[in-house]
C-alpha cells in the first residue's frame, strides 16, 4: 500500500520543480499553472470523502486498483498535452482526474494498513507510513530536478512504472475485499465537491477578479452554503457519505481543525519556496529541489519522534509542540528570505518542516483511532478531504497575497526609476505574473523606456519578489499559530475506536491475512 500511494505524494510536489519549464514551452498564464497544481489538489479534496465510501462498499483492493488505473492513465495524458490553446485546460482537467485516482487509491490502501495493526501500536505505525510517505514527498521536487534537464513531460510518464509495480503487489499481498451492504449516497457525492469546487474557485480568482468583485464572493459564499447544505442533507441520510457522528469527539473536531490549519502551510510551502528558490535566489530545478530537501530533513526525524509520543502519551503532546515549532520555524524563515542565501536560511527550513512532522502523523492517527459507528476508510476520507481542502485554499489565499505584494514592491521600483506610474503599473503586473509562475533568468524584452528600465531593475524585482514572499511565510506561521490554540483544547489521551456495525463480523469472517500480535501478546482481529 505504501508503495502504491508513492505516486500520489510525489505529484503533490513534481510539478513545482516543473512549473518554469511548464509555462515557457507551453504559454501559460501564472494563474494557469496554479490552477495546475490546484486542479490536483482541489480534486483529492473534492472525492477524498467519495474514495473512502468506495472503499467501504466495494472492497479496498478492487478500489486501490481502479484508483491507481485512474491515475496513472491521466498522468500519461498528462505528459502528452500538445501545445496550443488547449494546453492549459488540457493539463489542468487531466490533472484533475489525477487526483481524482488518488482521492480513490488513497483511503483505500490507508485503511488497509490501519486494519493491521492494533490501536496500541498504530501510533508508530502510521507514524513510518506519514514518515516514508513524506519522504517520497521529497523525493518529487529531486526526482521533477532530474527529470525537467530532460523533459518536464517525464514527471508525469515516470509513474507508469510506479504503478505497474504497485499492481503488482497489490495482487501479491492478497488483500481481502471486505465490503459494506449499504447505498452509496450520489447526492452528497455532488453537493461535497461543487461546494469545495466553487469555494476554491473564488478564493483562486481573487487575485484576478480583486476582493471587492461580487464574482469573487458569490462563488466562496455560495461554494460555503453549498457545502453547509451538504452537512444538513447528510444529518437524514440512513447510510450518508460521511458519517457525521465522528464530530461528536470533541478530539476528533480538534484534530481535524489542527490538520486544516496545518495544511494551509504544509502543501503550498512546496510550490512558493521553489518558485521563490529559482526567482530570488537564481537556483535551478535541482538546486530548488535540495532547497526543499532541508524541510524534508526536519520533517522525517521528527514525524517518528511524534508517532513514539502518540503511542505513548497520546497525540494532544505532539500536537502542541509541533505547532508551536512550526509557527517559530515559519516565521524565522520568513525572516531570513531576503538575506537571498540559501546556507543562511537552512536552519529554519528544516525547523519549519519538523513544525509539520510533528502534527501530521499524530493528528492523523488520533482522528482514525476516534472513528465512531464509521469504518477506517470513510474516517480517512474525512481527514484527508479536510487535509486537501485547507492545502487548495491555501494555494489560492496565500497566491492572491503573493502577486498582490509582488506588483506592488515592483510599481514602487520602477516609479523611483521615474518610470510613470500608470506605465509601471501595468509593467509591473506582467512582471507579477512572470515571475509567480515561471522563475527562471528571462528578462523582459522590447526596446520602449519602460521595457529598458525593467531589465535594469530585475536585481530590485527579485528582492521585491523575496519581500512579497515574507508574506506569505508569516501567514503560514499564523496559520499554524492558530492551530496551536485549537491544540490546547484536546482533550488529551488515546482514542479507542467503537466498530461500525457489521464491520466487526465482516472482519471475523474474511479471509484477512494474520495480523501482528499487539504489545501484550494478544492477537487482535483486523
Amino acid at each position: 500500500m505504501l508503495f502504491a500511494v508513492s505516486m500520489t505524494f510525489i505529484d503533490q510536489t513534481i510539478v513545482s520543480v516543473a512549473a518554469p519549464d511548464i509555462v515557457h514551452e507551453l504559454g501559460l498564464s501564472a494563474s494557469g499553472m496554479q490552477w495546475v497544481v490546484n486542479a490536483y489538489l482541489l480534486s483529492l479534496a473534492a472525492f477524498f470523502a467519495l474514495g473512502g465510501r468506495l472503499a467501504d462498499l466495494f472492497g479496498p483492493r478492487r478500489v486501490v486498483v481502479i484508483g491507481t488505473l485512474v491515475f496513472v492513465i491521466s498522468s500519461v495524458l498528462c505528459g502528452c498535452v500538445p501545445k496550443g490553446d488547449f494546453a492549459q485546460s488540457w493539463l489542468i482537467i487531466f490533472r484533475a482526474t489525477q487526483g481524482l485516482g488518488a482521492a480513490l487509491l488513497f483511503p483505500a490502501a490507508l485503511a488497509v494498513v490501519v486494519a493491521v495493526f492494533p490501536v496500541e501500536r498504530r501510533g508508530r505505525a502510521l507514524a513510518l507510513f506519514f514518515g516514508l510517505s513524506g519522504a517520497l514527498t521529497a523525493i518529487g521536487p529531486l526526482l521533477g530536478g532530474w527529470l525537467t534537464s530532460w523533459t518536464w513531460r517525464a514527471i508525469f510518464w515516470v509513474n507508469v512504472p510506479v504503478a505497474i509495480v504497485a499492481l503488482v503487489l497489490t495482487v501479491m499481498a492478497r488483500i481481502p475485499d471486505r465490503r459494506r451492504d449499504e447505498s452509496l449516497d450520489g447526492v452528497g457525492a455532488v453537493l461535497i465537491a461543487v461546494g469545495m469546487g466553487v469555494s476554491v474557485l473564488g478564493f483562486q480568482q481573487a487575485a484576478i477578479w480583486g476582493w471587492d468583485s461580487a464574482a469573487t464572493w458569490a462563488c466562496i459564499v455560495g461554494g460555503l452554503a453549498v457545502l453547509a447544505l451538504f452537512w444538513r442533507y447528510e444529518r437524514g441520510r440512513r447510510h450518508p457519505l460521511v458519517n457525521l457522528t465522528v464530530f461528536r469527539d470533541k478530539a476528533f473536531t480538534v484534530d481535524a481543525l489542527v490538520l486544516f490549519f496545518a495544511m494551509l502551510a504544509f502543501v503550498p510551502v512546496f510550490f512558493f519556496a521553489s518558485v521563490y528558490a529559482q526567482v530570488s535566489l537564481s537556483a535551478s530545478p535541482n538546486q530548488a529541489a535540495l532547497y526543499l530537501l532541508y524541510f524534508f530533513a526536519g520533517f522525517a526525524i521528527a514525524s517518528q519522534w511524534g508517532g513514539r509520543m502518540l503511542d505513548k502519551q497520546g497525540a494532544r503532546g505532539p500536537m502542541k509542540i509541533g505547532t508551536i515549532v512550526g509557527a517559530v520555524g515559519f516565521a524565522l524563515w520568513a525572516n531570513k528570505l531576503t538575506d537571498l542565501s540559501m546556507h543562511d536560511q537552512w536552519p529554519y527550513v528544516a525547523l519549519a518542516g519538523a513544525g509539520i512532522g510533528f502534527i501530521l502523523a499524530p493528528a492523523s492517527t488520533d482522528a482514525v483511532n476516534r472513528a465512531i459507528g464509521a469504518s477506517y476508510g470513510e474516517v480517512t476520507g474525512i481527514t484527508q478531504t479536510v487535509r486537501n481542502y485547507a492545502a487548495s485554499v491555501g494555494l489560492a489565499v496565500l497566491g492572491t497575497i503573493l502577486t498582490h505584494r509582488t506588483t506592488e514592491n515592483v510599481v514602487s521600483t520602477l516609479t523611483s526609476r521615474g518610470i510613470p506610474s500608470g506605465t509601471a503599473n501595468g509593467v509591473a503586473k506582467d512582471i507579477a505574473e512572470a515571475v509567480t509562475g515561471n522563475g527562471d533568468d528571462r528578462r523582459p524584452t522590447g526596446t520602449g523606456p519602460a521595457a529598458t528600465a525593467a531589465r535594469e531593475a530585475m536585481p530590485s524585482v527579485r528582492m521585491d519578489f523575496a519581500e512579497a514572499n515574507q508574506w506569505v511565510f508569516y501567514g503560514m506561521a499564523i496559520a499554524l499559530g492558530i492551530a496551536f490554540l485549537i491544540a490546547v483544547r484536546h482533550p488529551g489521551g488515546k482514542g479507542t475506536p467503537v466498530v461500525a456495525e457489521g464491520e466487526r463480523e465482516a472482519a471475523l469472517t474474511s479471509p484477512a491475512a494474520p495480523v501482528p500480535p499487539s504489545e501484550g501478546g494478544h492477537r487482535t482481529s483486523a
